[in-house]
């Protein structure tokens, strides 16, 4: 039989149609998110939610990690989006302790609109945040969008163009709640690393304590001083996986050093008042 990872694209996609489909029909029956993982992209994300979703708590969603609803799926509604979560009965079956689900979709922290709708539609989530040194954050980001063909200019051409890419596009996605903006999905290599705007945000509209923020780089170096903390946020069981993969990782080439010293300047006030925000400097400044 083959494994829902090594079935053929066409396969997976019949099985998603056909899951959806049930889904929507039994949204009603069906467990919400007590947890996201907003991000960041390229942060570690996937990693940290494979690790999550081993503990025997946890029931991922259907299929995928991220159901990107709340940022470029919204008009589909909330019964399509419980759809993509486990029957609460057979969640209580399956699982050694009171079942949470959730999601990882490393869009939702930098979407404009994503944090207001969850807020709105989640009453009492939590929110996980991975954050990485945001000059190598954007490097991995244009290297991932190279591999899946919505980029095709080099990196430092697509630093140049950024601004322009971006030009309106926060309007334009506040002014329609079903425009989609490619560029500022897959092309906001600097925007993304502005780290503390988008904290700012999350923790106006849902308090510091039901926020937990890490670092990639201590949680690949402290992996287990990290998860535990991790699952004393989420209410979880202790519980340790066998290890934490480094998943996603993608061989590239070293950065220019021109290029890494002008983002670490341009970094370097944001960096200053992500520091100031949490009240700790974060590890690629110390």
């Amino acid at each position: 039989m083959l494994s829902r990872r090594s079935a053929p694209p066409f396969v997976k996609q019949i099985g998603r149609s056909v899951t959806r489909q049930v889904g929507l029909a039994t949204s009603r029956a069906r467990m919400l998110p007590g947890f996201l993982l907003v991000g960041t992209q390229r942060g570690g994300t996937t990693s940290l939610w494979r690790a999550l979703t081993a503990h025997p708590a946890v029931v991922p969603p259907l299929f995928h990690k991220g159901v990107h609803y709340f940022d470029v799926n919204y008009p589909r509604g909330r019964h399509w989006y419980r759809g993509h979560f486990p029957v609460r009965a057979l969640a209580t079956r399956r699982a050694s302790a009171p079942p949470v689900t959730g999601e990882s979709a490393g869009y939702y922290m930098h979407h404009p609109l994503a944090p207001g709708r969850i807020a709105k539609d989640l009453p009492g989530v939590r929110l996980l945040v991975v954050l990485r040194d945001p000059v190598e954050r954007a490097y991995s980001a244009h290297m991932h969008e190279l591999a899946r063909g919505f980029e095709t200019e080099p990196f430092e051409r697509a630093l140049e163009l950024e601004p322009q890419r971006l030009d309106g596009e926060l309007a334009r996605i506040e002014a329609d709640p079903g425009y989609v903006s490619h560029s500022h999905r897959h092309h906001s290599y600097v925007d993304r690393g502005h780290y503390a705007d988008q904290l700012d945000r999350l923790f106006t509209l849902f308090g510091r304590d039901r926020v937990h923020v890490l670092f990639a780089e201590d949680l690949f170096a402290g992996f287990e001083r990290e998860y535990d903390r991790i699952l004393a946020f989420l209410g979880l069981p202790s519980w340790r996986p066998a290890t934490l993969g480094r998943d996603n990782a993608r061989p590239r080439s070293p950065m220019p050093e021109s290029v890494r010293r002008d983002l670490d300047a341009h970094f370097l006030p944001y960096d200053e008042r992500l520091a100031r925000l949490l009240g700790v400097v974060p590890p690629w400044r110390r």
